[in-house]
Parts: C-alpha cells; sequence; structure tokens
C-alpha cells in the first residue's frame, strides 16, 4: 500500500521543510509532492531539501487549482491532502491514516485543537458548516481543515477541486453526496494563524466569498 501525500504551497519556506521531514517519518511507502504555487521565496528549493519532489505552477493558480495539477502526478492509493505551514506537527498525519486504512471510513479530516489565539469572529467556520450539514446532514466541527485522507478511487471521484478557498467544503459535500463515509479524528495539529489585523480580515473576507461560492453552487447541481 502507497501513500501519496500532496502539500499545496504557497511562500512557506519558514515551514515547508519541517513539514516534508515530519511526513517522511511516517513508516507507509509513500511519495511526498509539494506543488509550489509560483512561490516568490524559497518554498521550492526548501522543499527540494527535505526530500520532496516538487512541481512549480507557472503562476499563482490557488490551493484548488494546485491540487488538481498535483493530482495528476500522484501514484499511490491511499492519498494524504497536507497544508504546508503544519511544520513538526504534520507527523501527526498517521491518525488520519488509520481508519481509511483499516476501511473504517472513506475520508477522515483532521480535527484541530482550539487556536491560541483569537482569530475572527466565526462567520466562515459557520457558513462552511451550516452549508455542509444542509446539504450532507453531515455535523462538521471542522468543515474548513485542509488535512485529510481517502483512498485514491474517493479523491479521483471528487475532483475537479474547487478553487480557492472553497475546496475543503466542496470537497467534503461532493464525498458525501456520493455515499463516502466521512469522519473528523482528533489531532495535536497546529499551524499559522491569522489574527485579529488587516491581514486576518482580508483572508477570510476571501474564505467567506469561496465558500459561498461553493454552497450556491452546491444549490444548483
Amino acid at each position: 500500500m502507497k501513500i501519496s501525500v500532496l502539500i499545496p504551497a504557497y511562500n512557506e519556506e519558514a515551514f515547508i521543510y519541517d513539514t516534508v521531514k515530519a511526513v517522511g517519518f511516517l513508516p507507509e511507502n509513500k511519495e511526498i509532492l509539494v506543488v509550489d504555487d509560483c512561490s516568490t521565496d524559497q518554498t521550492a528549493a526548501r522543499a527540494k531539501a527535505a526530500g520532496a519532489k516538487v512541481i512549480t505552477l507557472p503562476y499563482n493558480m490557488g490551493k484548488g487549482e494546485a491540487l488538481n495539477q498535483g493530482a495528476k502526478k500522484i501514484t499511490g492509493d491511499i492519498v494524504l491532502l497536507l497544508d504546508a505551514d503544519l511544520g513538526s506537527s504534520a507527523s501527526e498525519a498517521r491518525h488520519l491514516l488509520w481508519s481509511v486504512l483499516n476501511k473504517e471510513a472513506d475520508l477522515t479530516i483532521a480535527r484541530f485543537p482550539p487556536a491560541r489565539q483569537k482569530g475572527g469572529f466565526g462567520f466562515v467556520k459557520g457558513l462552511a458548516r451550516v452549508g455542509i450539514r444542509y446539504y450532507t446532514g453531515i455535523k462538521a466541527e471542522a468543515p474548513l481543515s485542509g488535512q485529510r485522507a481517502m483512498r485514491r478511487a474517493v479523491f479521483l471521484k471528487v475532483l475537479p477541486l474547487a478553487s480557492h478557498f472553497g475546496v475543503e467544503v466542496s470537497m467534503t459535500i461532493k464525498a458525501a453526496r456520493l455515499g463516502f463515509r466521512v469522519c473528523e479524528v482528533p489531532v495535536q495539529m497546529r499551524h499559522k494563524e491569522t489574527g485579529r489585523n488587516l491581514k486576518g480580515f482580508i483572508h477570510r473576507s476571501r474564505q467567506f466569498y469561496d465558500v459561498l461560492k461553493v454552497l450556491a453552487l452546491a444549490w444548483r447541481t
């Protein structure tokens, strides 16, 4: 059984080396593919130094399209999606793999511990939760989590992935509508947290728009 670890990355030179190294310690037979979304820093070089295969996109396409491009290159039986900023906590991904390998779930989603600092006011997460529950009946605690594991057959069924920040919500809705078993798994992962500042609010406004777009499209389909 081979694991394909797919990591989209944009300007993550501070974290990508530790993220790749942490995944590299997982005992399973694996390939680690980093999709560098036309970073302007040393993300690609740092990923290669850590032992990952790297695809560099010709221009910035956003998270969803980065994953779509990476999907064309993977060869594993199980697909593990991880964000680039997990650092050493990426080793917690083993908890996502167990349920899939043991055929207890078709798609597992990481549920993080509570945030260490105050971020937004919960509008984006609330919208995502309501939308997922409306369309699928699933009560999602971590609707925006990008850390996911699934069989390759499941991954291929949910492609193409939605663009930008609508990826996770769209994936969950598609998988549930196709009858796949979706479950959340508690992990001790950490990543960068956006605070209550201008940059954080801009980020969350983009998320809100992308999630709303995905939910509107789901209504039409």
